[in-house]
């Protein structure tokens, strides 16, 4: 019988980075065939596992093989899963409803790695509602970092005029009309369950996913107490320059491996 995160077949991967590994990898997500993508240094000082969720759905916001690599170079194994129904996988895409299984199962796959400890967590502009989801899920996760991460779907649909048609289509309807939709999909409303270490990242510009998103969780992980951090930056928006996006990698890599030791 197959398991979560089982993983089904494991295929090498072009490497934009000589340092590090990369496998195109099927693994079992609720019964569904599902693929990802694992990067791992080629020294094999990995001790840490990374899950990273990316934004978007469909073909907006694909993982990229140089971004895992960048964070594999950190000295992560890094899994990011395509979510169902992508490039190949079974199952549809639904936007954080189903297919957050896709994340839990990627946590169970990169726990099933004998050389991987600690598993921290990483959420990309829609990737930050799974992000902390898997870590409502998964007490036992190192840390969180969102970056440009939604917390409130609600907000998103009001935000996003050139988004709600294929979220009524995705979720079933608008806010108003089934807000169960929305708000099982929120991670703010049971936030109180998070036991995980979270780091909040966000360009003041941005206008994909408002730093309302951020200032909305934060606020609320304080008023109960929770461990947080932030880092807003005044100048940018959901995309960073390179430069600084390579330092932040770096920083935000830093801050995991602190929490690893705790």
């Amino acid at each position: 019988m197959e398991k979560e995160g089982q993983i089904i077949s494991a295929y090498k991967f072009p490497s934009p980075n000589p340092a590090v590994e990369l496998e195109l990898v099927t693994y079992y997500s609720e019964g569904l065939k599902v693929k990802g993508l694992l990067a791992k240094p080629k020294d094999c000082s990995s001790t840490d596992g990374f899950l990273y969720l990316r934004g978007g759905i469909k073909n907006v916001g694909k993982v990229r093989p140089a971004r895992i690599a960048q964070f594999a170079s950190e000295g992560f194994t890094v899994f990011a899963p395509f979510y169902r129904g992508n490039q190949g996988g079974e199952g549809d895409e639904d936007f954080g409803g189903e297919d957050r299984n896709d994340a839990y199962a990627g946590f169970e796959l990169l726990q099933s790695l004998p050389w991987v400890d600690k598993i921290h967590l990483f959420g990309f502009s829609r990737g930050g509602l799974m992000a902390l989801l898997t870590g409502i899920r998964f007490p036992r996760a190192a840390s969180i970092v969102t970056w440009g991460g939604v917390t409130d779907l609600s907000l998103t649909y009001v935000e996003r005029k050139d988004l709600r048609r294929m979220m009524k289509r995705v979720i079933g309807g608008t806010p108003a009309k089934y807000p169960k939709r929305y708000k099982s999909r929120t991670p703010l409303y049971e936030i109180d369950k998070l036991e995980v270490p979270v780091l909040l990242i966000h360009g003041m510009q941005d206008r994909n996913v408002s730093v309302e998103h951020s200032f909305r969780l934060e606020k609320r992980l304080k008023e109960l107490g929770k461990e947080v951090e932030s880092w807003y930056f005044d100048e940018y928006t959901h995309y960073f320059p390179p430069v600084t996006n390579r330092k932040v990698v770096e920083d935000l890599s830093k801050w995991m491996k602190t929490h690893s030791e705790k």
